[in-house]
């Protein structure tokens, strides 16, 4: 049977579902953040160390401004309501991006959680922020280049925004899109993929464990036979 330390998950569909139910993307993305709660407990129930969430790539900035502005309501509103909550439950949060292009209130705030619950160990979040792969490999390049160190996997890896954070066993995507995005690009190379139809307000815990059932029983042969 597999274990499973590290699940990523790209939350797509928020914007489809509101569309759908709501008449719009904003409400759907809001109605996204009671699946993210519902995962996260779920994450924990199956005592997994790593949950990584794809929350605004460095493509999303071609949305509405309207819709970037909401989405960083989300996301501030969001700490204010669970940073304690992570704390007491001893959850690390850690942002994965580049977050300096941020307003600097905000920065601060997700700067202050992730020293706030730095020490904590039952489960390491990671939440992907102005994160795109190909300028994470950039950003690992150049500073390599700079540092003027050898190219190789162990001075990547150790360079990349995931540093001392396993690759992900397992991938998740929601919103029946077939496709990874720009998202962890290096980390997933054998990673287990699963495309999942429902869009992410629709994902649930059920939905969830199904996939963690199937992944420990699949064959990983790591190039072998």
């Amino acid at each position: 049977m597999n274990p499973i330390k590290h699940v990523a998950i790209i939350m797509d569909g928020n914007g489809r579902w509101g569309i759908k139910y709501k008449k719009s993307r904003n409400l759907g993305h809001k109605a996204g953040l009671n699946t993210v709660e519902k995962i996260i407990k779920s994450t924990l129930e199956n005592k997994i160390k790593y949950l990584t969430l794809f929350a605004f790539s460095t493509e999303n900035w071609k949305r509405p401004k309207k819709e970037i502005r909401f989405l960083f309501n989300l996301l501030d509103n969001f700490i204010d309501k669970k940073i304690k909550e992570f704390n007491q439950n001893n959850i690390k949060l850690k942002i994965i991006g580049n977050i300096n292009v941020f307003e600097k209130k905000l920065k601060n705030k997700i700067k202050k959680s992730e020293q706030l619950t730095k020490n904590n160990t039952k489960l390491q979040v990671n939440l992907a922020l102005n994160y795109g792969s190909k300028s994470e490999l950039i950003d690992t390049f150049q500073k390599l280049n700079k540092e003027n160190k050898n190219i190789n996997i162990k001075n990547i890896e150790k360079n990349l925004y995931t540093s001392n954070i396993p690759d992900p066993d397992i991938l998740i995507r929601t919103g029946n899109t077939n496709r990874l995005s720009n998202f962890l690009l290096w980390q997933l190379a054998y990673s287990e993929i699963f495309f999942e139809k429902k869009l992410w307000p629709d994902f649930n815990e059920n939905d969830y464990n199904k996939i963690l059932k199937k992944f420990k029983k699949i064959k990983r042969n790591y190039g072998n036979i």
